[in-house]
């Protein structure tokens, strides 16, 4: 099935030699929370490059609202914050990398402090910071900035961070085409840089892409997030895991005909409620904490909802909440709603569910190794095993700090030690296709309607089948294109992502259809229940495999 997906080890055809080369210890992909303080920590040992794919603000970390969790204050533990985590895994969390992120989470976010990092105090707590509570938690451990502003806070922090170091450059509006490997080794990249195909020779590279919700209609994602480092960590030979495994927010702002916008966790935290047209509130009696049920949870009750009163969408209701600290609580979801003329103290929110977080990645170990030699994975793009098959709210900036100083350490290390050479004659040739062209813009948007329609929320295997022949239909005339960034010009990267999405999307789909279960963020309706005489295992998937190959958990 996945021959029209496999057959193409880079995207375009290219010679080494006679491309505008550059040369650096630690090539960094990605300018989020994982991809900078990757840098950060790879820059007292070694060079670095930081490559993003807009401007360095434009990444998944600015737009985050919620928080960062953390065990700050004396009255909480390690314990609880690990059980919460491995509660909303499902079964499937990496208790190693739990650990690791919620031991070493603390001082990362005391460190931020230390940069200069504002987030919202209360006198007397402990560091003197305002805790919070989202869904899943049992205890008040969320820290926050402005409100509902962490993400661009910490994003804020970071880039000034990096900024100041003289090791690390940053290149933005920056498409990593795909990684360069030599035998079996991962040497760099190939880029579109300033307007022209660049090679990119790296002793180390730290794949730090982000997500890929752009795959799905219904997204809480900027438009750079369609999976890039997903494809080209998949083509380069490292095994991907859990790619099933798909986190759906449940509350973005509904209005017809405008692209969706996060409403922060934090809200249902605050006490907001959901109900449906009718003003019933509808979480009460499906889990014990009601609004705060994990978020797998809150997403296939509001899709229920709907159904059941043949609408739209359901409703956030805040209206009992006392309007002033609710806007200073919520400054930018204040301001959002007063642009759509909705008043949060006399109208319901319209609220909808929406892809959020790939919960699946690039696998990755303790130090952000993944299985291809001189590769390491942070964040979003990566799958540690912290999440299991379901995120805990506010464990993913965390996540981001931790992982990412821990791969930026190792890394960096390793690179200044690193005396090889690099492949400097190194050529891939294309045949040129015969094959009709198709509409892009048309694709991704079709794209992007059936992975919403089949691979969402609820899913089955007759649909996740068909999913998977559109699929296989599109990559035919798709995949074996080459876009000619001379010809045409940013055109090509609508090209490139595409033929990702298309990569990413198939195995998506292909890892939904082979678990024949449900668990956390993954349900099948033909396969209602969870099944741990069968499932309480990993998918791995690598080129050139059509089928996955399991990893028991230890």
């Amino acid at each position: 099935m996945l021959e029209p997906l496999t057959q193409r080890r880079y995207l375009i055809p290219f010679k080494a030699s006679r491309l505008p080369q550059q040369v650096t210890d630690v090539l960094v992909i990605g300018g989020g929370v994982a991809g900078l303080r990757a840098a950060i920590e790879a820059s007292k040992v070694a060079d670095v490059l930081v490559v993003a794919k807009d401007t360095i603000e434009q990444s998944n970390t600015w737009y985050a609202q919620g928080g960062i969790a953390a065990v700050l204050q004396p009255s909480d533990s390690y314990d609880s914050h690990v059980s919460d985590t491995e509660v909303a895994g499902a079964g499937l969390c990496d208790n190693k990398a739990v650990q690791i992120v919620i031991k070493e989470g603390p001082e990362r976010v005391l460190e931020l402090l230390s940069w200069g990092a504002h987030f919202d105090r209360q006198a007397g707590n402990a560091h003197d910071l305002a805790y919070g509570r989202e869904g899943g938690h049992s205890f008040s451990r969320i820290v926050h900035a402005y409100g509902d502003a962490t993400g661009k806070e910490l994003a804020l922090t970071l880039i000034k961070a990096a900024q100041q170091r003289e090791s690390i450059r940053i290149a933005a509006n920056t498409f990593i085409i795909d990684l360069i490997t030599h035998e079996n080794r991962c040497v760099g990249a190939l880029a579109l840089m300033d307007g022209r195909v660049q090679v990119i020779w790296a002793k180390r590279t730290i794949l730090a892409s982000g997500g890929a919700g752009q795959l799905f209609r219904e997204t809480s994602n900027p438009p750079i997030a369609t999976g890039d480092g997903h494809a080209i960590a998949w083509r380069a030979g490292a095994t991907l895991k859990d790619m099933e495994m798909m986190q759906f927010h449940p509350t973005t702002l509904y209005v017809a005909g405008s692209s969706r916008a996060l409403i922060t966790e934090a809200a249902r935290g605050e006490g907001a409620y959901l109900v449906d047209r009718a003003g019933v509130r509808f979480m009460q009696g499906r889990h014990p904490l009601a609004e705060l049920a994990p978020r797998d949870i809150v997403s296939r009750a509001i899709v229920d909802q709907i159904r059941k009163t043949n609408f739209s969408h359901v409703f956030m209701d805040v209206r009992h909440l006392d309007a002033v600290k609710f806007h200073n609580r919520f400054p930018q979801l204040a301001h959002l709603l007063e642009q759509f003329e909705i008043n949060p103290s006399k109208d319901l929110i319209p609220i909808h569910p929406a892809a959020h977080y790939m919960v699946g990645g690039v696998a990755a170990d303790e130090w952000g190794q993944t299985s291809l030699n001189g590769l390491y994975a942070a964040g979003e793009a990566a799958c540690s095993g912290l999440h299991g098959a379901n995120r805990l709210a506010s464990n993913s900036l965390l996540e981001g700090l931790a992982f990412g100083a821990r791969a930026g350490q190792h890394a960096g290390e390793r690179a200044a030690a690193d005396k090889s050479s690099f492949p400097l004659t190194l050529d891939h040739r294309i045949p040129p296709s015969s094959k009709t062209d198709l509409d892009i813009t048309d694709v991704k948007s079709s794209l992007r309607s059936l992975m919403w329609r089949n691979v969402g929320i609820e899913r089955d295997g007759e649909r996740l089948s068909e999913t998977r022949e559109i699929i296989t239909f599109w990559s035919r005339y798709v995949m074996d294109k080459v876009f000619d960034p001379a010809i045409l010009d940013r055109g090509a990267v609508a090209g490139w992502e595409l033929q990702n999405m298309l990569s990413v999307g198939a195995l998506m789909t292909m890892a939904a259809y082979t678990r024949t279960e449900s668990r956390g963020t993954h349900y099948r309706v033909d396969y209602p229940e969870r099944d741990d005489a069968h499932w309480r295992l990993h998918q791995l998937w690598r080129r050139p495999m059509e089928t996955p190959f399991p990893q028991a958990l230890e």
